[in-house]
């Protein structure tokens, strides 16, 4: 792991020390390495008394916005981070918890060595680039999937035993309000190819609910945020694009989970 986190991360911090113009965390992912939060880094408005937003012992979900290596300084901020972004960062962390913990029932089950332990764990990061994937694709796999990794006969026994009993494809959803006008004669005909032309790929849906001219809920369903992240970013360039090119304007906005 990192020292140091970077500029626009999101991170784990705990408060530590409330001072009247801000606040002490600890950064639990990085050593309870000292940061600092400005008290103008707390809330999107003024605010009179710190105390109201923080207390001591709090953990927050934050955002890195300004790291200074040479003074080992990093500053966080609460404002900063949206609701959506919260989620996700809390999503993920609960998947590195469950996937250590899944490998550590694998292993025990294995009766794997330190040894063992550590080459399954450094081969699985390697194909799949982090643990809960490895989980997720083996699971989705057939009983070959690990074959040509360097992890011992019976870790990988138990690796698919336990994939295939604790993994549940469950899907994670992103909507967005789309608003779309075109102010031509054929107006309408442009905005409902528009849509039409909307696609997701194989592993992800797509659903568009008319809300009302000329807004529209645009659903995208993945096997994970990061995944849909991706489709719904990439949907949004395409009508962004379009509606560029057809001469209409466009109105896009995320909405909080």
């Amino acid at each position: 792991m990192a020292d140091m986190p970077e500029s626009d991360e999101l991170v784990l911090a705990t408060v530590k020390k409330i001072l009247p113009y801000g606040a002490f965390c600890s950064l639990d992912e990085y050593g309870h390495r000292e940061s600092f939060m400005h008290i103008s880094e707390v809330a999107p408005r003024w605010i009179k008394n710190i105390h109201e937003f923080l207390h001591e012992g709090q953990h927050l979900v934050a955002k890195v916005y300004h790291v200074d290596l040479e003074k080992s300084q990093v500053d966080i901020s609460l404002k900063r981070i949206s609701e959506t972004e919260k989620k996700r960062k809390l999503e993920t962390v609960r998947r590195v918890k469950r996937a250590q913990k899944l490998f550590e029932v694998a292993t025990k089950e294995a009766k794997s060595t330190t040894g063992e332990s550590v080459a399954a764990r450094n081969a699985l990061e390697d194909k799949y680039g982090d643990l809960m994937e490895a989980f997720e694709q083996i699971s989705a796999g057939d009983k070959n999937v690990l074959d040509g990794l360097k992890i011992e006969k019976g870790l990988v026994k138990a690796l698919l035993s336990v994939a295939q009993k604790s993994i549940r494809h469950a899907k994670a959803e992103l909507r967005a309000i789309l608003q779309l006008t075109a102010w031509s004669a054929d107006g309408i005909g442009r905005v409902k190819e528009t849509l039409l032309a909307l696609k997701a790929p194989a592993d992800a849906t797509l659903q568009i609910h008319y809300l009302g001219a000329p807004r529209y809920q645009i659903t995208v369903a993945a096997k994970d945020y990061k995944e849909a992240q991706k489709v719904i970013d990439s949907l949004h360039e395409e009508v962004e694009a379009k509606a560029k090119k057809a001469d209409m304007s466009m109105e896009w906005e995320m909405l909080e989970e």
